[in-house]
């Protein structure tokens, strides 16, 4: 049995959310990725709440997803980040390849002095 695409992303965020969660001084960045917008969130695990939490819907960056539309919500979400004193995170790719937007979110949180 072949399993679609979303099934063996699902599968691979089991798998990854088994070895890391969030905790109050390293919380989870999470990002989410649909056919027309980017979401990135900052969740603290232990505490089950959501820090800091931003996309490409709020940002108003229109329904084409591109790497720079990416890079705009890391920075985002890095800059609000910094603002809330959460300077070092775990990143969850949440099960998808790390390639592409996620690599251009996550390389853009880094650079705008996320730690993970």
């Amino acid at each position: 049995m072949k399993l679609t695409r979303n099934e063996a992303r699902k599968k691979r965020k089991r798998r990854i959310r088994k070895k890391i969660s969030g905790t109050a001084q390293r919380p989870r960045l999470v990002v989410f990725r649909s056919n027309k917008y980017i979401y990135a969130q900052i969740v603290d695990d232990e505490q089950q709440e959501t820090k800091v939490a931003s996309s490409s819907l709020t940002l108003g960056e229109g329904k084409t997803l591109t790497k720079e539309t990416a890079r705009l919500v890391g920075q985002d979400i890095a800059r609000k980040a910094l603002h809330q004193d959460v300077e070092r995170v775990v990143f969850d790719r949440n099960g998808y390849v790390y390639t592409g937007r996620i690599k251009a979110l996550a390389d853009s949180a880094r650079e705008q002095g996320l730690k993970f």
